[in-house]
């Protein structure tokens, strides 16, 4: 289970990173944001592939776009100072609660 893990927090850290690109890409008219995003996603879809044999899909789904948007968030808010309210934080940190819940009480992370 602790590889499914590893291989599900790469293909979240690669979407993240190709969100930072597709964000930067500037309506994919820059050439390398443009192939940063592409490749990003490609290797991210290709990490997510391999948890979805172990986990059911739904809750694979619900960690993977669950904590690339929290990280997202930071990476924006950290590198780019895009601003955060209360409620976006109220918010993120329920995400956070909810994909805490997922692997501390269900039984249904593993097949």
């Amino acid at each position: 289970m602790v590889r499914t893990y590893l291989l599900l927090a790469i293909a979240i850290v690669a979407e993240v990173i190709a969100t930072t690109a597709l964000a930067r890409s500037d309506g994919l008219t820059r050439l390398w944001p443009t192939l940063g995003a592409i490749g990003g996603y490609a290797f991210a879809f290709w990490f997510l592939s391999f948890t979805l044999k172990v986990m059911p899909t739904g809750v694979v789904y619900a960690l993977w776009s669950g904590l690339g948007i929290v990280l997202i968030t930071a990476v924006a808010w950290i590198w780019f100072k895009q601003a955060l309210d209360l409620p976006a934080v109220i918010g993120l940190a329920l995400i956070l609660a909810g994909v805490m819940v997922i692997n501390l009480f269900s039984r249904s992370v593993t097949h």
